[in-house]
Parts: C-alpha cells; sequence; structure tokens
C-alpha cells in the first residue's frame, strides 16, 4: 500500500526481496485532472481531503449549534467547550479581553487545521493536507497580511515598521546592526517558520506511520517457504509493528491537535503584537 515493499508477495523469510521504505513520492499523488498548466497540480487527492476538511468543520458547527438553548446538550456543550478553551488559553493571554473579537477566526482556523491533519490517519485517506507546504503557507500568509493590516491601522505604516524594525531601548549607534534582523526575523523568517513547522511535523510523522505500516505488512509471512518456525517469528515481528503503528498512531493525533493548537497560538501572538505596537 505504501511502498513497493508492500507489494504482495513480496514478505520477510520469502522469495529475498528485500524491503524498501515508504519515500517521499507518498505526498505527490497522480492528478486526478491535469490541466496541464505549467505550476499547477490539477486535481488531486489533496484537493479531495481540503473538501473533505471544511465540509467536516462546517458539519461540526452545523450540528453543534442549530439547536443552542440556554442549558446546552451535548454537542453545543462541546462547541463551546472549544471556544472557551481557545479564549481562555489562546486569545485573552495573548491579546486580553480585545482578542475576543478575533476569536471566530481563531476557533475556526483550529478546527480547520486539525481537520486537515487528521486526515492522514483515517483509513481511505491517509494523507494530511497540511503534509504538502502549499497548504500551511497559504495560511501563515494569510496570518502575515492581517498582522501588517492591524499593526498599520493601529499605527500608521510607519509606526507600525518601525516598531518591528526598532526595539526600545535599543541604543542608536546598534541600529545599523539591529535592524537587518529583525527585519529578516518579522517579515522573512516568521512567515517562513510558521508554516514549515506545520508542514514538517505532519510531513514526517505520515512518513513514520507509512514505515510502520509497510514494515508491518513485509514481516507478515505465516506461509513462509523457509517453515513453520519462520511463519510464526514472522507474525509475531509483524504484530510487534502493530502494536507500534497503533501506538503511534494515537500519539500522532496528539501532535496533529498540538500542532493545530501552535499555530493558532503564534497566529495570536502576532496579532497581539501588532494591535500593542512597539515592543
Amino acid at each position: 500500500m505504501y511502498s513497493a515493499a508492500a507489494d504482495e508477495g513480496c514478505h520477510i523469510f520469502g522469495t529475498g526481496c528485500g524491503f524498501e521504505a515508504p519515500g517521499t513520492e507518498l505526498f505527490f499523488p497522480k492528478p486526478w485532472v491535469d490541466f496541464g498548466l505549467p505550476g499547477t497540480a490539477g486535481i488531486t487527492k489533496y484537493l479531495l481531503l481540503l473538501v473533505v476538511a471544511f465540509l467536516v468543520v462546517a458539519a461540526f458547527w452545523y450540528f453543534t449549534t442549530r439547536r443552542s438553548k440556554v442549558v446546552p446538550g451535548r454537542g453545543q456543550s462541546m462547541a463551546e467547550l472549544l471556544v472557551f478553551f481557545i479564549r481562555d488559553n489562546i486569545t485573552r493571554t495573548t491579546m486580553g479581553k480585545e482578542g475576543d473579537k478575533f476569536l471566530p477566526l481563531m476557533v475556526t482556523l483550529f478546527l480547520f487545521i486539525f481537520s486537515m491533519n487528521v486526515m492522514g490517519i483515517i483509513p481511505g485517506l491517509q494523507l494530511p493536507v497540511t503534509s504538502r507546504l502549499t497548504f500551511p503557507v497559504v495560511l501563515a500568509l494569510a496570518v502575515f497580511l492581517l498582522w501588517n493590516t492591524i499593526g498599520i491601522r493601529r499605527h500608521g505604516f510607519g509606526g507600525h515598521v518601525r516598531a518591528r524594525l526598532v526595539p526600545s531601548g535599543v541604543p542608536v549607534w546598534i541600529l545599523p546592526v539591529v535592524v537587518p534582523i529583525e527585519a529578516l526575523s518579522n517579515f522573512i523568517i516568521r512567515p517562513l517558520t510558521h508554516s514549515v513547522r506545520l508542514f514538517a511535523t505532519m510531513f514526517a510523522g505520515h512518513l513514520l506511520l507509512a514505515l510502520f505500516a509497510a514494515a508491518g505488512w513485509y514481516m507478515f509471512n505465516p506461509t513462509s517457504p523457509m517453515g513453520p518456525l519462520f511463519g510464526a517469528i514472522s507474525v509475531g515481528y509483524s504484530g510487534l509493528a502493530l502494536v507500534g503503528f497503533l501506538v503511534f498512531t494515537a500519539f500522532e493525533l496528539f501532535i496533529m491537535a498540538v500542532q493545530a493548537y501552535v499555530f493558532v497560538l503564534l497566529a495570536s501572538i502576532y496579532i497581539g503584537e501588532a494591535m500593542e505596537g512597539a515592543h
């Protein structure tokens, strides 16, 4: 399923074919529809999963809030807990009560990123949308543009740029060194790391899951031509790989939630910084 090593007939203690670990080809599915235009990928599995993630988020809000009551039911309580969690642990800690107006954005961003991440462990889908760098980059650029827009509207273009380039309390004589560093850090490295952190974690995590799955299948050979003893050993090896796959899947689910949280936390910190002005 994940590599040539998982092909039927290629197993440990079998015909002698070696194990081939899954590679980056997992992240480049062939397009179902190719428009033939340079710089476009056509319609691929990523696009389908992106739509599925969007529908999951939309369905969550629809089914949990369509019959809102003063005394919430189970679904409404779940939605409210999520909103309060983001409010109390992210927006208010980074922006104060003024951050409440950004709460819908942050909650939606968290759910959307988490849904895109979870696509990587759903049977039959098994490809996190955020393992394609394009998607985290678009989200990070949207936050970057919002950060600059808020800063410029609050403090003017000059005030926003000066706050980002000239840290308060820095002696004038060292500004020729500090200003280029601040410019590189705030306007280039910041959006780059904001996107790459999410992408790299999902990329590596999915590759490890694929490795466990492919290795488990490769080591499963109960009818080994080398005899029943080797067949039993192969089943034991495969069982260990299965346990590792299940444990790491649970861990990966936790990491998916953490990465969505970190992305939203950083976005909230950036916006709060733009609202505050000078640092």
